[in-house]
């Protein structure tokens, strides 16, 4: 299924993807690691418009690839790589756990639109770059350092947890008003199935304008 294009760009959904390779890793997790389970998400605030107007509220930053994405008050600090959803609608992620991706046929974050960032809860090793996400609460400040030197300052706005066969492409890839940023990662393990069920999104809009790195 394809999701809705952003400008020339257009990107086809695949959070379910990434649960079910998640999940069939977090089996070494609960069992070689005695890892700790991932928090367990609190979904609340306010979700962005099902259709949002294509009016323009902001210009945004131009665009630069982001290089690292942190959450201070849940202790993540997360290099990102980008990548492209490959032809059969999976989206590849870091062989490195410890990184995440930036999905590059969405645009970079600061600029107008929608930005992805996707990464893993966990994996045969222990606790993934995403392991922390599910704890992110509206209000919680998102920066992400991008290449040119500059930060992409965001408030996270919602976090939702849907269904992974009721993701809503739209919804989450879908075009905004003004800049933008979306987080994904898996929750809900099912020990029956020894996957997840579900997807958490947290949703993040600018709150400063960007300023250089010091």
């Amino acid at each position: 299924m394809q999701a809705p294009t952003t400008g020339r760009r257009s990107i086809w959904t695949a959070a379910a993807t990434l649960c079910v390779l998640a999940g069939a890793l977090t089996l070494g997790v609960a069992l070689d690691k005695q890892s700790d389970p991932p928090p367990s998400p609190a979904p609340a605030g306010n979700l962005p418009a099902q259709a949002p107007s294509m009016i323009a509220t902001g210009k945004g930053m131009p665009p630069s690839p982001p290089t690292t994405v942190q959450i201070p008050d849940v202790d993540l600090n997360v290099p990102l790589v980008p990548v492209r959803i490959s032809g059969s609608g999976q989206l590849p992620l870091p062989k490195d756990r410890e990184r995440a991706s930036w999905l590059a046929s969405s645009v970079t974050p600061g600029e107008r639109g929608s930005a992805i960032l996707a990464g893993h809860v966990d994996s045969a090793d222990g606790p993934a770059a995403f392991y922390n996400l599910s704890a992110a609460k509206p209000g919680m400040q998102v920066s992400v350092a991008r290449r040119d030197g500059t930060t992409a300052r965001f408030t996270i706005d919602a976090v939702a947890v849907y269904p992974k066969d009721k993701f809503p492409d739209a919804l989450v890839y879908g075009p905004t008003p003004g800049p933008s940023l979306r987080l994904i990662t898996c929750t809900g393990w099912d020990p029956d199935e020894r996957e997840y069920r579900d997807n958490v999104v947290v949703y993040a809009t600018p709150h400063t304008k960007h300023s250089p790195k010091q």
